[in-house]
């Protein structure tokens, strides 16, 4: 499993791609041949792009159609040679006598056409933005172009995105979009070719983005062998996937992984310590799903807890728990500080609904989460017709629509220094500027920021502005890590009540409680929401015991994980004898999988088999 490979800069991609340009004897006065296929090329090329295309078309510019909207823009999908396979948008803007290099069957190769998005995304085998003077044939700098391969189920570059332009756009902003288009079209491929027959797990480091087009994506087997994945999925964990095991990804079993609630978010961490949050989906054809809570039966949303429900007796969280009540209405930022998954979101949110402000919106925003190319225009908003990408309507922005409610910026140490310098304006002023416009929006809210690091130090190193951390930082709360806290025992109850489903009246065993007390728990309550939902899970009907527990619970504890008795020795294949056990253990098809060493699944195929 090698590591993906770090992408070149824009300078470095720029001079090598003029480097190649001259290697072909092409020199800036050169026309671009485009190297045209005959009628019969063409309908070969597009007979065999067909799936390709119709997966774009049909799957994925439809969530994109604003791009199209109000902007004078052309989108060319082209395969891995460079040949234009189709387009969508305007033509109005392209030269004449350079029409017949944006009808299919032409070729952007850069030996015919020199530098260009299309093709030096295909040369260096990422996405580029190319600007007008950029091009180094001088026929082409008429326009801007944003360019990103896309890559298929076994990583093979088999065509190139791109969005091209005459209009002198934000470039952060096409590259973005052109990304985001790219990754849509290769997870939709992915998707198309396993055609949900085996599990599929999505990961993101955070909850609030699980469903975005940047969401890792696994595909495994039922023996636990990774199918394929996508690009983001090796970025999250830093190493280039290939038929590798889910188990060797990831501190969970097989069996605990399969058997985690479908639809329902969970903490997997991996063998680094870096911690996602997971959504399973099973095959089509498993004979059995896991339980989702009914709508009536899930718990109450965090906007809904009050303040006095955060602690159970906790010094420190009732200290700022205080602290925060006597600020609440008066125009004083606060920052949160404490560890991922210490529960600052649910602080934040108890606090709006504690406030003046509670009918309000409450906007959180996990800056860590928004690609850098897209973070201004989400944050800020942009004007109609501002750049590629912007609808008829133009977009008012994250922190407008917190208007006269309350944003919250979480993880706000990942927000880029462009972006805090806007941010320190708006905080200054009380007035956004949308990209694109030179009109002021008066914003009354209320600013809440969150964070895992000590900014201080930020500052020093030069990755956060000073003069923002002191104007969000008027009073800076501490929320101890869960390890920390005196309320401990409380907690897991409440958590327990909160994840149990309506039938499951036990509780949670004295050993459990017991370990649970010992943990150190790196993941804090996230990490305990997620041992909770296994735990239930795999219990049932019964209290929740030491078997019960996942494998990577005990690792953070350094012991061996507690089995529920002598593995038994039955033959699969004897379906008397298993029957026998089933019927001891009273049903329980989960108590019995667990002693024969086989997934829920495995079992009631065998059972089935004999029907």
């Amino acid at each position: 499993m090698a590591a993906p490979a770090s992408p070149l800069s824009h300078d470095a991609i720029v001079q090598t791609s003029w480097q190649r340009c001259r290697a072909f004897g092409l020199d800036h006065q050169s026309a671009p041949a485009f190297d045209q296929l005959p009628a019969a090329g063409i309908a070969r090329l597009l007979d065999s792009h067909h799936s390709l295309v119709q997966t774009t078309h049909q799957e994925v510019l439809p969530y994109y159609e604003n791009i199209l909207s109000n902007s004078n823009c052309l989108i060319m999908l082209a395969d891995n040679q460079g040949q234009v396979l189709t387009s969508w948008g305007t033509q109005r803007f392209i030269e004449p006598n350079l029409a017949r290099g944006f009808q299919a069957g032409a070729s952007w190769m850069e030996r015919s056409s020199g530098t260009n998005a299309i093709g030096t995304a295909l040369a260096c085998e990422q996405a580029v933005h190319i600007e007008h003077d950029e091009h180094f044939l001088k026929a082409n700098r008429f326009m801007t172009g944003s360019a990103a391969p896309i890559f298929d189920a076994e990583r093979k570059l088999i065509a190139v995105l791109d969005v091209s332009s005459d209009s002198y756009l934000p470039p952060s902003h096409t590259l973005g979009m052109v990304k985001m288009m790219s990754q849509t079209v290769e997870n939709r491929l992915i998707l198309n070719l396993f055609h949900g027959q085996h599990f599929q797990l999505t990961f993101n480091t955070g909850l609030n983005n699980l469903d975005s087009q940047w969401a890792g994506l696994l595909i495994f087997d039922e023996s636990g062998q990774v199918l394929s994945a996508n690009r983001r999925a090796d970025n999250l964990l830093g190493v280039r996937l290939s038929r590798v095991s889910v188990e060797s990804l990831f501190k969970v079993s097989l069996l605990e992984l399969i058997n985690q609630p479908e639809g329902l978010p969970f903490a997997l961490q991996t063998s680094g310590r870096n911690r996602f949050q997971c959504l399973l989906k099973r095959p089509k054809q498993a004979p059995v799903q896991a339980r989702v809570f009914a709508a009536e039966d899930k718990p109450a949303p965090a906007s809904a807890i009050s303040l006095n429900t955060l602690h159970f007796g906790d010094s420190r969280v009732e200290k700022a728990v205080r602290q925060a009540e006597r600020l609440l209405e008066k125009d004083i930022p606060l920052l949160i500080h404490g560890e991922t998954g210490v529960g600052k979101e649910v602080f934040v949110k108890a606090l709006h609904q504690a406030s003046s402000r509670q009918k309000q919106a409450f906007i959180a925003v996990n800056c860590a989460a928004i690609p850098a190319e897209l973070v201004e225009s989400e944050l800020f908003g942009y004007e109609k017709g501002a750049f590629t990408g912007a609808n008829q309507k133009g977009s008012i922005g994250l922190i407008r629509k917190a208007d006269k409610g309350t944003l919250f910026l979480d993880e706000i140490g990942d927000m880029p220094l462009p972006t805090q310098a806007r941010l320190l304006r708006v905080l200054q002023e009380r007035c956004v500027q949308p990209v694109g416009s030179s009109e002021l929006f008066p914003v009354d809210l209320r600013i809440i920021s969150a964070t895992n690091r000590s900014l201080r130090e930020q500052v020093q190193l030069g990755r956060f502005r000073e003069d923002l951390y002191y104007r969000i930082g008027g009073l800076t709360l501490e929320l101890p890590p869960l390890r920390e806290r005196s309320d401990k025992q409380a907690l897991f109850k409440r958590l327990w009540e909160q994840h149990r489903e309506p039938t499951q009246w036990a509780g949670l065993s004295p050993e459990v409680l017991e370990l649970f007390e010992k943990h150190p728990w790196p993941g804090n309550l996230r990490q305990v929401s997620s041992v909770m939902q296994v735990a239930l899970a795999m219990a049932e009907e019964q209290p929740v015991r030491p078997e019960h527990l996942p494998d990577d619970f005990f690792v953070d504890l350094e012991m061996e994980p507690v089995e529920t008795a002598a593995p038994l020795g039955l033959d699969l294949n004897d379906v008397e004898a298993l029957n026998r056990e089933l019927k001891a253990a009273g049903g329980n098809i989960s108590h019995l999988a667990r002693r024969l060493g086989v997934s829920r699944n495995t079992l009631y195929k065998r059972l089935r088999q004999a029907e």
